[in-house]
């Protein structure tokens, strides 16, 4: 019964912060409510008994991205009114893309599909039962090649960022040090011989 109360208070705080995090207009606050539902999500993950991937969502999403987007949002200097001036033209196809992405979750996520009946809690193991050696065989062994792939797939989309991000402005100047070396003193010394005056 405790267990239950757990679940449902962190899964409402995990919605509660998703939805903060789609509407706030302050990007800090937004980041800020990400990561309250990385938490939450986290002690989900805890009553599953996946301890290794609850601290991984901790230390990884949290410690790390989540600081990383904080620093970024707060560094930048984000014009709101540059974002908000097409809100009203796509108002109604975003609302009606909100209305048939709730339809679909409710129609997959329905008692039919989900419920106490169909799933039960997981068995509890004894002290000596590791989540990351279980983690590790079924990722090694029945799943390598979707993690395999996974991997190179997450790899494209970081050279891909890096190549998007990667922009070349025309006031920019940059060293070729192949030419400083080649660089002759003829080129940019003139050594001029003059008479000398008498005051």
């Amino acid at each position: 019964m405790f267990e239950l109360v757990i679940f449902y208070l962190f899964a409402a705080l995990t919605v509660m912060a998703a939805t903060a995090v789609v509407t706030l207009r302050n990007p800090v606050f937004a980041v800020l409510a990400l990561i309250l539902a990385f938490f939450s999500a986290a002690v989900i993950w805890m009553l599953l008994e996946a301890e290794f991937l609850a601290i991984v969502l901790v230390v990884v999403y949290v410690g790390a991205v989540m600081v990383l987007f904080l620093y970024v949002v707060m560094m930048l200097d984000i014009n709101l009114a540059v974002l908000k001036e097409g809100f009203a033209h796509f108002l109604p196809l975003g609302a009606l893309m909100a209305v048939l992405t709730v339809y679909l979750m409710a129609r997959v996520l329905g008692p039919d599909n989900f419920g106490l009946d169909r799933y039960y809690p997981p068995v509890s193991h004894g002290p000596g039962y590791s989540n990351t050696r279980e983690l590790g065989l079924l990722l090694y062994t029945d799943y390598f090649y979707a993690f395999e792939i996974a991997a190179v797939i997450l790899l494209v989309a970081m050279v891909a960022a890096i190549t998007l991000t990667l922009r070349r402005r025309k006031d920019r100047k940059f060293q070729r040090p192949e030419e400083q070396v080649a660089v002759r003193r003829d080129d940019f010394v003139r050594v001029v011989k003059m008479s000398s005056e008498e005051s």
